[in-house]
């Protein structure tokens, strides 16, 4: 058995007989693949999944080791969750940390002095092409009043709530913090902070797995191909 020592996920297409948009959305497409497995001369299979443009996500951290957490309603869950902040990356053309921090002015009114990236990961890799990239964002301070943005809908409701980073962990193991920006954000900083955040990659590391960044993945699957 191998020990597991430098495994890594790799870039892996397989050969695409046929790829249909069955519907369009305002913000996702849900795609139709028929693809051959390795060799590309066995069964077709088809598999159905949401064309996502990818997003990123905050763990904004103090200099009291305290983590912000935003409370937000999601109608899919039926449920009002503690967030990190996070959004699309909608905007076509924008740099990665760039929306981050546009991200973490929007919905906390913060802007950040260090950036760096601290877990990569795909939200739901069987049923979407959704990619995430979540930053530790640090030396914080506040976006000026007259600044801020003017949150709607779902995000008027925002509540901020400033939690120790082990107080954070703890309750992502008790079962009472469910999203998994937050899941996966929050314990990698507390990860990280055990070796003082030495090794964490810069802000503006590759990001190969991000759609933008495959040319056989569209950012959004808008015509059939």
């Amino acid at each position: 058995m191998a020990s597991g020592q430098g495994f890594a996920d790799e870039h892996d297409p397989r050969r695409v007989i046929k790829s249909e948009t069955l519907y369009e959305g305002r913000i996702w497409n849900v795609v139709s693949d028929a693809f051959t497995l390795s060799g590309g001369d066995g069964d077709v299979l088809v598999r159905d999944y949401i064309s996502h443009p990818g997003a990123v996500a905050i763990v904004a951290l103090d200099d009291q080791d305290r983590v912000l957490l935003l409370k937000q309603y999601r109608q899919p869950a039926r449920m009002s969750l503690w967030e990190v902040p996070a959004g699309l990356l909608d905007v076509e053309g924008e740099d990665f940390v760039a929306a981050a921090a546009r991200e973490l002015a929007e919905e906390a009114d913060l802007t950040a002095g260090r950036w760096d990236v601290l877990v990569d990961f795909f939200n739901s890799p069987g049923s979407s092409s959704e990619a995430i990239r979540i930053y530790l964002a640090r030396d914080l301070a506040d976006v000026p009043e007259d600044e801020r943005h003017t949150r709607t809908e779902e995000e008027a409701e925002i509540e901020h709530l400033w939690v120790d980073l082990e107080e954070a962990v703890a309750a992502i193991l008790s079962g009472r913090v469910h999203n998994p920006s937050a899941v996966a954000g929050i314990l990698a900083a507390a990860q990280a902070a055990r070796s003082g955040f030495t090794g964490l990659r810069p802000a503006d590391a590759p990001w190969p797995e991000h759609p933008s960044q495959r040319s056989e993945l569209p950012v959004r699957a808008d015509a059939d191909r």
